[in-house]
Formats: structure tokens, sequence, C-alpha cells
């Protein structure tokens, strides 16, 4: 049995097991002749038929205990306390921007001053700069924000230090009062405030009683619910400041929501403006926003003693003004272990490592990439030598941030490794000896390209993919199932181009039997369905909240979402005279109407906007084109990174299918190259895998150094997982040489060979193969939990096949092999490697102790069943 808990160690059966999928070391302790004692003094050299109700109970209790710290939210919203600024010694200062006008009386602007070194290096210093105008009575300056005064000119001089920088300002219109904006700063300001979130009045049913829209997606709503509905009681004109949506956030009056605003808040002062200006709305020829712009604009890199960035962000208008809006915008971090950022745009980096800002207003969305970086004591590059252009850009970035590579892996782990990242399954013992015994300098290399070749490389990956397609009997039927399958396993035979892969399913359509691919049809049930799945898998976008409102934390809008569905609208689904058979086909008609505007939808295509298509021609072929084609800067990274993450473990962009500027790669650099590398070769996906395979960076240890065990995020070693359910119930017939039986398949069929999920498997279904029910991959866990860890300790699967009269050490005892031999043999076929003197030791030592031969052998392969060595791949 396994206890999944970090940090902690197990002992049970025959070895010590270290405990935690985030262990780097496989520790492989013997026990010296003595029986092993679980920690609460249970003796469990033999296995019990079935578990004591006082033990689960008991493992219950450390589950909670283990699990309670995990489950505490950390509010990570304040900034840590801030460090002061070392300026140093820059070569000179940069203010921006160097110019701006100030147009109405309620314009101001924020001013960010970067320094340059000699090293290269860039620092933040605007906490650090002192900020004077020439000319106060035009402008003036308070904390490093400009802000008008009267009509004229004046520049603000900036000093840090010896040095000087200048932004001259344009101050006009002061004489013309500036009324609020409903929509660009009455509903930014609840936005800003979280009043419009999904957790308080922005969701669908609202918060006692009132609703807004979500992020602000429907004005009309939001005008509705704020000034004519319940008798106008929310917003009080004559006395603002006793409106209750000022009241309720302050805490004047009572609110679920808590404390949400302050007299000194931005937010609270357009609010109270706006009711004080009789609640206006904004007229049908107002500006509107076309534009967001955000500072830095691109990627910046910071070393310590720089920790600190000033982010802005400006919002460009229809009519030409630039308004900053660096108050009104929200930020978020796409990763607070590495920075934090505050209400008012001030990034403070927390560790190494990269994250994305990202900056929103209303529905537009921008962001800022830092990257910080810092000097580790004792590190010096070790300059491994790079196998491909993957080892050269993962060493750019390791090297950058201050990781060092682990040591290669052994050949015994990688066998082990290849075979199941490849076609799923252990080596046999023969092909195990073969491998270790060979000395050729390329055997790596050339036992990829066997595997490759193997037929039970398309069977695994074919199931790979049937998790994605949904391959089920519940939703396909029993013969569409198979020959759906088929299909996906000639297609990874025979290495189809993966557009020609992609193009067969979205422009599939007749009989679901006759013609495979037109299940992708069935599994996706309607328009919205199609559009949904066909986002996550080929574009790798989430784009299922667009469909009732814009995309909270990306750039998909609704009118987005029904104008990609317009592309699918028209496939239609009718039964055939054949028992379970579907057929699929295409209407020359029919529109897409937005559900909220009213508007039927032009099919849409990201980046490229409305595509251009004959009224009565299948829309899906413009799709499939479109998608296919080299320039998509979507197809070709979202396959590459799904590959990348099966072979690696974890993807550049993880989870695998959430493109999306908040949840930035990596490694870009590294992904682009990838993607680049795909498109060439023809989209040849055995090429690409050979690529990363053969890499040193795949090759590299599971095992870790002072200078990586903190990374998790950029290929510094490899990823332990626990094997996935089908693996691991082939690697327990494998070890134990007894098959597993599934109705109506051929003896021999391998769990990783299945067509469809055997809902009647508990083994499978206890360590997580999926129901199929979605097209995300997330469907598949990867954590582990007690079910599985009572299955690996009493299961009836386990203890059925240790007591099998025909498997491995009862057929090798009866052949009169020594106890050297047999316990030489196990680790072979489980661990690929041969025990080590000490584990082989104790094991002999453990059999002659014991008056029952059979039981002894039995303990032993049951311990090496329950090593992490054995249910993780690393």
């Amino acid at each position: 049995m396994i206890v999944w808990f970090q940090g902690q160690e197990a002992v049970f059966g025959m070895l010590s097991v270290s405990a935690g999928h985030n262990a780097t070391v496989m520790k492989r302790k013997a026990l010296l002749g003595k029986p092993a004692v679980a920690p609460t003094g249970l003796t469990l050299d033999r296995r019990p038929a079935v578990a004591p109700r006082w033990l689960t109970c008991v493992l219950l209790l450390l589950v909670f205990i283990s699990s309670a710290g995990a489950a505490k939210e950390v509010n990570r919203s304040a900034l840590p306390p801030l460090e002061p600024v070392i300026v140093g010694e820059p070569e000179r200062i940069e203010v921006y921007p160097a110019e701006a006008t100030l147009d109405t009386p309620r314009r101001y602007m924020h001013l960010v001053v970067t320094g340059h070194y000699a090293d290269g290096w860039i620092q933040d210093l605007t906490r650090a700069a002192e900020f004077v105008s020439s000319n106060a009575d035009v402008a003036r300056v308070e904390s490093g924000q400009v802000l008008p005064v009267t009509d004229g000119t004046a520049d603000v001089t900036v000093r840090v230090g010896e040095h000087e920088a200048t932004s001259r300002f344009t101050v006009r219109g002061q004489g013309t009062p500036e009324p609020i904006s409903f929509e660009y700063e009455t509903l930014v300001a609840l936005s800003k405030q979280g009043c419009n979130s999904g957790a308080c009045h922005g969701s669908p049913s609202g918060k006692a009683g009132f609703r807004l829209s979500l992020r602000a997606y429907d004005p009309k709503l939001d005008e509705l619910t704020l000034i004519r509905e319940t008798y106008g009681r929310r917003v009080n004109p004559v006395r603002p400041e006793e409106s209750l949506i000022l009241q309720k956030p302050m805490m004047q009056v009572a609110h679920g929501g808590g404390k949400r605003l302050s007299e000194d808040d931005a937010a609270y002062a357009i609010l109270k403006s706006w009711i004080a200006e009789s609640c206006r709305v904004d007229s049908a020829n107002a500006p509107e926003c076309v534009r967001l712009e955000v500072y830095p604009p691109s990627a910046r890199v910071l070393k310590r003693p720089a920790h600190t960035q000033q982010v802005t962000a400006l919002a460009h208008f229809s009519d030409g003004t630039v308004r900053d809006v660096t108050d009104l915008a929200v930020f978020t971090s796409s990763d607070e272990e590495v920075a934090v950022v505050d209400e008012r745009g001030l990034v403070v980096g927390k560790d190494r490592g990269q994250a994305a800002i990202l900056v929103r207003y209303l529905d537009r969305i921008e962001t800022c990439d830092l990257t910080f970086v810092r000097d580790i004591e004792g590190f010096a590059w070790s300059d491994p030598p790079a196998g491909n252009y993957i080892d050269e850009l993962v060493h750019q970035k390791l090297r950058q941030l201050k990781y060092l590579p682990s040591e290669l892996c052994t050949d015994e782990e990688f066998l082990r490794r290849v075979y199941l990242d490849l076609i799923g399954v252990l080596p046999t013992v023969i092909e195990t000896k073969a491998f270790l015994e060979e000395d050729s300098t390329d055997k790596r290399g050339k036992l990829i390209d066997a595997l490759l070749d193997r037929p039970e490389h398309a069977q695994f990956w074919a199931l790979k993919w049937g998790d994605l397609l949904r391959v089920t009997d519940e939703k396909l039927s029993d013969e569409g199932v198979h020959k759906y399958y088929r299909w996906l396993v000639e297609a990874f035979r025979h290495n189809m181009p993966y557009d020609q892969f992609a193009r067969e399913l979205l422009t599939a359509q007749g009989s679901t039997f006759q013609n495979p691919p037109a299940n992708y049809y069935r599994a996706a049930v309607d328009m919205e369905d199609c559009t949904e799945t066909t986002a996550q898998l080929f574009l790798g976008v989430r784009i299922q909240c667009a469909k009732c409102h814009n995309h909270p934390f990306e750039r998909w809008t609704q009118d987005n979402y029904y104008g990609l569905a317009a592309f699918f609208n028209r496939v239609q689904r009718k039964k055939s005279p054949r028992p379970d058979e579907l057929v699929v086909w295409v209407a020359r008609g029919g529109e897409v109407t937005q559900p909220r505007t009213g508007e039927t939808m032009a099919p849409w295509l990201p980046l490229a906007g409305e595509a251009d298509v004959a009224g009565d021609v299948d829309r899906r072929q413009a799709l499939a084109t479109w998608l296919t084609g080299p320039d998509n800067p979507f197809f070709a990274k979202v396959e590459a990174n799904r590959i990348w993450a099966h072979a690696i473990g974890r993807g550049i962009v993880e989870p695998i299918d959430d493109f999306r500027d908040s949840n930035p790669p990596s490694n870009a650099a590294l992904l682009d190259a990838l993607a680049e590398d795909f498109i060439k070769s023809g989209y040849d996906r055995k090429a690409l895998l050979r690529t990363i395979l053969n890499s040193r960076t795949y090759q590299l240890s599971a095992n870790t150094s002072a200078f990586n065990a903190d990374d998790e995020k950029y290929f510094s070693h490899a990823q332990i997982r626990l094997l996935s359910a089908e693996q691991l119930l082939d690697a327990i017939c494998h070890v134990t040489a007894v098959p597993e039986k599934f109705a109506g398949l051929p003896a021999g069929t391998h769990a990783t060979a299945l067509p469809a999920p055997n809902g009647e498997h508990d083994f499978l279904k206890v360590f997580g193969q999926p129901e199929r029910q979605t097209a995300c991959a997330c469907e598949r866990p990867d954590e582990s939990n007690l079910s599985q860890a009572l299955q690996l300790f009493n299961g009836p699967l386990v203890h059925g096949k240790l007591r099998d009269e025909q498997n491995r050490f009862r057929m090798l005892a009866a052949a009169e092999r020594t106890d050297e031999q047999i316990v030489r043999e196990l680790y072979l076929a489980s661990l690929c490697r041969p025990p080590s003197e000490a584990e082989l030791h104790a094991a002999i030592l453990h059999i002659a102790a014991k008056d029952d031969r059979m039981m002894a052998l039995e303990d032993v392969c049951w311990a090496l069943l329950n090593t992490n060595e054995f249910l993780f791949q690393h």
C-alpha cells in the first residue's frame, strides 16, 4: 500500500516507500531481516483478505490531517512588505510617457521611470524618482501622477540621482466640464471593486436581489438595475452619499460582501459624481474605447535588486483621445507565487520566474509579461551538451533563471520511461536485458524509432485521443465505438498528418458506421457542443464562458462565440433505418442569432474576422481551411504542446488546453520552435515526438539538486507522475504475468488498447479512467486518493493475481528457479532494473524465514507493486 503524503514515509511489505508523487528520489531501503511494520504498529508482511475497519478509519483520519493545511485559502491580495529601491548607477533614465495631453478637468497621467544600466539590465525607478513641474499653475504632480490645473503647457522634470528626464504636458479644455461616462467610468468602477464579479452581483441570479451583468458585458441590463429597478432606491441624486450603491460597499448599511469601498478610492469619486449628475447614460454618439495600451508594452526582465514594476493602462477612444485608466483597470497576476500586483498596478516580484500581469478595462484585455531573476549563491552554469534545438531553448531559460538541469537518467530509467510514454506498457524481461546489455552509443535513439513503429504505439495514442473525442458506448453505440476507435488506430499507425486528421473530423458527414470521423458530430450533440469542443481541441481555448457573456479573463466575447458557432449550426443529425446508426448531414440554410442582441451572426474566425462564405456552401470547409493553415497561430502550438505534455508530463502551457493571455507559456520561444518544426514537417506527429524524446531534456533524471529542486515549470528535471489507470493495470498484469480479461475483446487485450472505458472495471475507475463526458483533458485526474491505496493494499485485483497459480513467480518456482533468480526477474519485470545487493539480500532473507515459500514470494511481489518506483513514471 502507498500512503500518498508528501514529506512522510510509510513502510509496508518488504520495502520502504517514499511517499508523495512530488518525491524526486526513488528511495529503496531494505529491511534487513525484520518484518515490515506500519506506523500504526500493524505487522504487514502478510496481507489480510479484507481491510480491517479500524485501519480504514485510521487512513481516513490521516488523509484528513494531511489535507487540512492544503485546504486553507491564503489571502494574497495584499502586497508583501516593499523593499527600498536600490538605484545603483544607471547610465540613463527614461520617463513614460514622454509627452501627453490632458484635455478635460478629470484627465490625469501616471509617470513611469525606467533606469538603464551598463550591463544591459533595467529597473523601474518610479518609487525612487523626484518629480518637479516647470509650471505648477498649469500641471502639478502628486506621487508620480500629473494633474491638470489650467490650460497651457508644462514640463515635468524627473530626477533620479544625477540623472534627469523630461515629459511635456499640454493642458486644455479645463473650462469645459466633463460628465461621467456611464459605460466607461461608472460600470468600470463597479468592476474595479468586484461588484459585478461572478462571486458577487455578477452571478446569473445576482446577490440579495441585486443583479449586474458579469464584468459589465451588458450595459443595458446594468442601466435598468442601477437606475430604474426597485423604484430607483439604489441611487439618490439629491443626496448622492446616501445612495445604497455607496453606503453598502462602505458598510454604512449592512452588506453581505463586506467593505469594498472607501472615500479615497477613485471608484467612490466616480460613482458619487455620476449619481450627482442625475445618473446620465452615454449618448448614442459618445466615443468608444477602441484599444487598451499597457506599459511596459513588451516582455521585461528584472534582476534583483530590481523587484518592482509599475504598470499603467491607457485607453484609446474613437475620437482620438487617450485616457489614463490605471486607477480603474483591474490587475491580476498569472502566478502569485512569482509576483503579485496591487489595485493600482504596482507589481512586486516574490520569487524567480515569470508572470503575466493581466490588465482588464471592460472587455479590453492586455498583458504585461515580467520575468524576475536573482543571483543564486554557488550557482555556476554547467554548460551541458544540447541534443537539439529543444535543449538549447530549455537551457537558455534555465540559465536565465539560475536553474541547473539534472544529470541524464540511467538506461534503466530511460527504458521504463520511453516504453510507458510511447506504447503504454512495460518492456518484457528479455527486452530489458537486451537493452541494458547493449553498449552502443545510439541505442536510445534506435529504441525510440523501434517503439514508434510498434502497433502498440498506435493503440496507446488512440486511447489518448479517444478521451478527447469522447469515444464511449453511451454516446456512439457499441459498433460506432469500435469503428471510430479503429479509425483512430489506423490514423496513428499510418502517421496521418495532423492537419488532415483535423480536417477529416471537422468536415465529416454521412453514416457514423461507414465514415467513422462523422462520430465527431455524434459525440458533440448540438451547435454549442461542437463550438466548445472544436475550440478546446484545436484552438486550446475554453470558450464556454463566452456563451452567456463576454469572457471575464480573455478576449473572447459573446459575439465571438456565436460567430464561431455559425460554422456548425447547419450540421444536422438523423437516425438511419439501421439500428444505432446516425447520419450526419449539412443543411443549405440556417443562421445563428445572438441571444442577447438578437443580431444574426456571420461566421467568424479568430484574428481573421468574418469569413466570406457563400450562402449554401458547407461553412465547415472554410473553418477547416483556416484552422489548418500555417498562419494560424493556435493550431500547431496546441498540438505541439499536447504532445510535449504527454512526453514530458507537463505542458509548456498548463493546463494543456487553456491557451490565453493570462496563462502564458513557461517557455514561449520553445513552444514557438516546436510549432514551427511541426508545421515544416507537414504536421508529422511522430517526427515531433521523436525530436522531443531524443532531446537531453526528455532524458533528464527525476533526481533533483539544490539548484533545481523548486523548479516545477521550466523542465530542469523529469516530472514524476502516477501511471494512468490503464498503464497501471497493464503493468500489474505484466509483472504477475496474469493478463486481464475484458468482456467482448480478444484474450490478451491490454487495458491501454481498450476502445472505450469499461464501466464495470472497479480498478480502472478508482485509478481515474475518465467517463469521456467532456473534451477536456482535465477529466482524467492525476491525483491520488485513499481508494487507490486500498486497491493496492488488499484490493481483489492485486490479491487475485498474486494468488493465481499461473502467475510469474509461481511458474518460475515450478521451473525450479532459485529464490535469487526469481527475485531478480521480478525486479526486471517491475522496475526494469536488477535489485541492489541490499534489496536482494533482504528479499532472500525474508523468503528463507518463511515456512511457506509461495507466501514469501507473494510478499516480495506485493511489496514491489506497492513501491513508488513501480507506481510512478519517473
